[in-house]
């Protein structure tokens, strides 16, 4: 089992002091400079890319302060969510949220499957019971599991895989601001100055387009 990144490992700087200003925000402290950029899917934008995987309990902890903040992006940055996809359920739960995806399925269903693994219980480990808990939520059954063994996102799935090596990731959640920026909420300090390095890197991006 891969690592998670803990959240609450510095979480408790920000009960002691004044939070770090921006300009304090330094490359190989807060954030990684990759050294081989990524091309963003979107040029001209300012791209910002959260991987995950619905069983981290600290992606599920860092859902309702990064889900505001996405709401209030500007029009001139990009935001998506890969999955993370390090082997067995991961890359399952990674073609579920790829399906759903594909399916144009609405924030609230991702919110739904991530409360199923982390207060019911439902592990969610198979295409059957995917599909199965999605019918709960109105997603017809076999229009599911059509889409999740479609050619379509079995292509995005790998391409999933690839960005995700190419970003050099070992944990999760993580962050990538326009495929040059890397960082998680330990090294940020926690999930609110995670948000504050994204808006620094964003800022930093847009003044050099």
């Amino acid at each position: 089992m891969r690592k998670f990144v803990l959240a609450a490992v510095l979480a408790t700087s920000s009960l002691f002091g004044l939070p770090a200003l921006a300009a304090d925000f330094q490359a190989g402290k807060e954030y990684v400079e990759l050294k081989s950029p990524v091309p963003v899917a979107e040029p001209g934008k300012v791209e910002v890319v959260e991987l995950f995987w619905y069983g981290c309990p600290h992606c599920y902890q860092f859902e309702p302060t990064i889900n505001p903040w996405v709401e209030k992006l500007p029009e001139d940055v990009s935001f998506k969510r890969i999955p993370a996809m390090f082997g067995g359920i991961w890359n399952l739960h990674g073609q579920l949220f790829l399906t759903l995806e594909s399916m144009g399925v609405e924030q609230q269903v991702h919110d739904a499957i991530f409360r199923a693994y982390h207060e019911q219980g439902n592990k969610l480990a198979t295409p059957e019971a995917m599909a199965d808990f999605l019918e709960t939520q109105g997603i017809e059954r076999e229009a599911f599991l059509k889409a999740y063994n479609s050619f379509g996102v079995k292509s995005r799935a790998e391409q999933a895989k690839k960005l995700g090596m190419a970003y050099q990731i070992t944990g999760v959640p993580v962050m990538i601001v326009n495929g040059k920026y890397r960082f998680d909420l330990g090294s940020a300090g926690g999930p609110e100055r995670a948000l504050q390095v994204a808006d620094f890197l964003i800022e930093k991006e847009r003044a050099a387009q």
